[in-house]
């Protein structure tokens, strides 16, 4: 470890992140192509905007992520929490969010796992944003099959349906902006059926932040 360093990882690894580039698309944060933002085209209306900090496919990303996801590393989120933080964000979006809320695991999984890395992320994050992290406002109606090995398509159907916003959360996200948060955004499927859950059960407007994303078709 790099005296220099709080945490349990070394300023190496966090030097070896592959960040986004720049410039990037003001709503979705992704690099922006010379045509066309296709990874904007993947999120629904009531998604204001979506923010993460690093590339999962190269550089130390995906370590990372594994580090707490899978191995235990709970004081990782701190250090990601830390690199969410910094991203900038449309005006209005640092204007009217509320509270943050992880995306939820099955019980099946969070039972096996001990713990939701989300969840852990969403309260390193709220730390550093001073605002509430909401874990009651949506709930997973079914366990889902891990989104790994899935392709665009099997992702939507995956997840279709498998959030809701249980009704005694419902007068709290009435016209709110809530920000989801996840460890890693591929197709964003799930957030994305995160947010319809969100928005029927009476949010005005979700943004997305994730640590990690993954490359969207057409990226070099």
């Amino acid at each position: 470890m790099d005296a220099a360093e709080p945490g349990i990882v070394c300023g190496r690894c966090w030097s070896r992140l592959a960040l986004l580039g720049e410039p990037q698309c003001a709503r979705c944060g992704h690099p922006k192509p010379a045509k066309r933002c296709t990874w904007c085209e993947l999120l629904p209306p009531f998604v204001r905007a979506a923010r993460s900090a690093c590339w999962v496919h190269r550089g130390s990303g995906q370590s990372l992520v594994h580090a707490l996801k899978y191995r235990g590393w709970h004081a990782v989120a701190h250090g990601m929490a830390d690199r969410i933080a910094r991203l900038p964000w449309p005006p209005d979006v640092i204007a009217e969010r509320a509270a943050l809320v992880p995306v939820p695991l099955a019980r099946d999984r969070a039972r096996e796992r001990g713990y939701n890395q989300s969840e852990r992320l969403a309260h390193a994050l709220a730390r550093a944003w001073s605002m509430p992290v909401w874990t009651d406002v949506i709930e997973r109606t079914r366990s889902t099959a891990t989104q790994t090995r899935l392709t665009p398509g099997e992702r939507l159907v995956n997840v279709s349906g498998a959030f809701h916003a249980p009704v005694n959360a419902r007068a709290r996200l009435r016209g709110m902006h809530v920000v989801l948060v996840d460890d890693v955004v591929t197709t964003a499927a799930t957030l994305n059926a995160c947010a319809a859950a969100l928005h029927a059960g009476g949010a005005r407007i979700t943004s997305f932040v994730t640590f990690a994303r993954a490359p969207a078709t057409g990226d070099r």
